[in-house]
């Protein structure tokens, strides 16, 4: 076996600049925990009630972006443009609907919505003023999220990088500003967030409906309902299997909170650095997504096969190395966000756990990125939702069986190893590739 093809160079082109994009909000929020920990224990736990919340508001809309890459790749495959076009403009015309939809109901739903998260008492004014201001990034995260599916459909990864580059830039410079330099607090780093995501945004749009309307035939249109409809059905799939998933983190988190204080601080930063990890892999899962659509719609679908194979030895060896990395780090990793003593004992405790799922993440991520490539979409909703319900019955354990925090990343571990099972063996059985 060669130890370097051109298959691998085409899937490194797409994947090292991917992992900017990726980046775009879990960075956001992991700059965030990193200033808003400086404040103590109570705004570094409402952040991370906040931080859990929205991604479950948000990140159900992943199908944005990854039932959009595959329909532009395949589209782009078969050297169909105007399609891949069109396919583009009904993504942005779902993520300003749903964008909208998200807001409205975060601010009406604010209280009740943090109290089942378990914010209450001394956390709940902290998250709610938090919550109310960041809402009005939610549109802007999601056309981000349509721009990524797009330009990843036409094997371009490097454009969301630099525009990833320049949000993260704004808010890096912001929150110190607002959060000490004016005294916001975390108030501030809110207002930093909105800022930088709005920017990254309207570059998003720019880009597609100006600069590369010809290059990508990219026309604005407003689309007829009943052409949403396809879209709506990956959506259906995607949110059922991105909601199992995040519902899945969310419910850790209320765990967490329910534990105390100064666990939910501290599984904020265990879970900050999990799934930060978990993007460096899922860069590889987007050159899948892309490479798959591409030879597939080509009608090649060996090639489809032989790069899937490079891809997931790829995961493996990264996972490897990113657990080893991280354990390598345990004595520096939690002082950089937070001081206090109990907080750093408690994030110790869970650290074995996070470096050795690293491994799974690899393959669990890359496996992904090859069913959507092939839009097994109903697939994966049924997976998750397998795995997610064996995690939430360790997760309902931790307070009766007093687990702890250690409770709440067995349960994520839970996750993890039912995820590798229903994604290894039909992948090994070769039905992974049949769309």
């Amino acid at each position: 076996m060669r130890l370097w093809t051109h298959d691998d160079r085409a899937i490194f082109r797409l994947a090292i600049p991917a992992l900017a994009g990726l980046a775009a909000d879990p960075l956001v929020s992991l700059v965030d925990t990193a200033f808003v920990g400086q404040l103590g224990r109570v705004p570094l736990a409402a952040l991370g009630v906040n931080a859990s919340l929205f991604s479950m508001a948000f990140v159900i809309f992943n199908f944005l972006a990854y039932g959009t890459t595959p329909r532009v790749g395949r589209h782009v495959g078969n050297g169909n443009r105007e399609a891949a076009g069109r396919v583009v403009v009904r993504a942005v015309v779902l993520a300003l609907i749903a964008g909208a939809v998200a807001l409205v109901t975060l601010q009406l739903a604010a209280v009740p919505l943090l109290r089942l998260m378990g914010a209450t008492g001394e956390l709940l004014d902290p998250a709610l003023e938090y919550l109310r201001i960041r809402a009005f990034a939610g549109p802007a995260v999601l056309l981000i999220t349509a721009g990524n599916g797009a330009f990843r459909g036409y094997q371009d990864t490097r454009t969301p990088m630099y525009i990833t580059i320049g949000l993260n830039l704004v808010n890096l410079i912001l929150d110190p500003i607002l959060i000490f330099g004016l005294g916001w607090g975390l108030t501030g780093a809110a207002v930093a967030t909105v800022v930088a995501q709005w920017i990254g945004a309207i570059a998003f749009l720019w880009l597609l409906f100006q600069t590369r309307s010809d290059a990508f035939s990219v026309s604005w249109f407003w689309p007829a309902p009943r052409t949403l409809v396809p879209l709506l059905k990956v959506g259906r799939d995607l949110i059922a299997r991105t909601a199992a998933l995040v519902g899945t983190m969310t419910l850790a988190t209320a765990v967490a909170t329910r534990v105390g204080v100064t666990a939910v601080a501290a599984h904020q930063v265990a879970a900050q650095l999990w799934l930060f990890m978990a993007l460096i892999v899922d860069a590889l899962a987007v050159a899948a997504q892309a490479l798959v659509a591409k030879h597939l719609g080509a009608h090649a679908p060996e090639r489809a096969r032989t790069v899937s194979n490079r891809i997931i030895g790829w995961g493996l060896l990264l996972g490897v190395g990113l657990g080893a990395g991280f354990a390598l780090l345990q004595p520096v990793l939690p002082q950089f966000f937070t001081d206090d003593p109990a907080t750093i004992a408690a994030i110790l405790s869970v650290f074995p756990i996070v470096a050795l799922l690293q491994p799974l993440n690899g393959f669990v991520f890359v496996g992904d990125g090859i069913y959507m490539g092939a839009e097994r979409f109903p697939y994966l909703a049924k997976a998750m939702l397998l795995s997610a319900g064996g995690a939430a019955v360790v997760l309902l354990l931790v307070l009766p069986m007093g687990w702890g925090l250690t409770g709440v990343w067995m349960g994520i571990t839970t996750l993890m190893v039912l995820r590798t099972l229903t994604l290894a063996l039909p992948y090994a059985r070769g039905h992974a590739l049949q769309s």
